[in-house]
């Protein structure tokens, strides 16, 4: 593993585990009644449209990015690039699990998460939705693969970064502000390893 690879996942690793540990902090109480030792975290009550609706987006926005990693954990011809789709499906994987412990515990909608017409800022790549942009890149392979999954990962990256501006913005929910920092340093950083990956021979 390359020292860029190392310092990134040592990073990304980092930055997912203070976002869990700034969220068990808000209190052991589980206001909506959950079952904690399923690993349920509720963020502080205190919160206004602004982070539901980046909870809510970045859930799916996540997802999104858990797909393509899995894709391409199975499709990629370099082995960094799975590792690094390993490595992005493990990060997000607890922060979709975080928010929704958010959702529920504020009283907020679950319902209706899905891709479907979904048109709105950080979810289009290149012009494509989610199902487009999968069914793009099942249809390559080898390097053709991993020069497209670099490229769309990082323009997915680049909307989750905006998503997460916008709620350092105008959210309200430390947890949840908090978190939106978290995903703007770990993508960016990922968005600087695929640049690398992108520039080296693949396949």
């Amino acid at each position: 593993m390359t020292l860029t690879l190392r310092r990134t996942l040592r990073a990304t690793t980092a930055a997912i585990a203070l976002a869990v540990a700034l969220a068990a902090c808000s209190g052991t109480e589980d206001p909506a009644g959950g079952d904690a030792e399923a690993g349920t975290t509720a963020a502080g009550s205190e919160h206004n449209d602004a982070d539901t609706g980046f909870a809510q987006m970045m859930i799916i926005h996540h997802e999104g990015a858990v797909e393509m990693a899995g894709l391409a954990a199975e499709k990629s011809s370099t082995p960094e690039i799975k590792d690094l789709a390993e490595r992005i499906a493990g990060a997000q994987q607890p922060e979709i699990d975080l928010m929704t412990g958010w959702l529920t515990s504020w009283g907020e909608d679950l319902e209706g998460m899905d891709h479907s017409g979904m048109d709105m800022g950080g979810m289009d790549m290149d012009g494509m939705d989610q199902a487009e942009a999968m069914a793009m890149l099942g249809g390559l392979s080898g390097a053709e693969f991993d020069e497209h999954f670099l490229h769309l990962m990082t323009a997915h990256h680049q909307g989750a970064i905006e998503m997460s501006q916008a709620e350092i913005e105008d959210g309200v929910n430390e947890e949840a502000t908090t978190l939106a920092q978290t995903i703007i340093d770990a993508q960016t950083q990922e968005i600087n390893e695929m640049a690398e990956l992108a520039g080296s021979p693949v396949g």
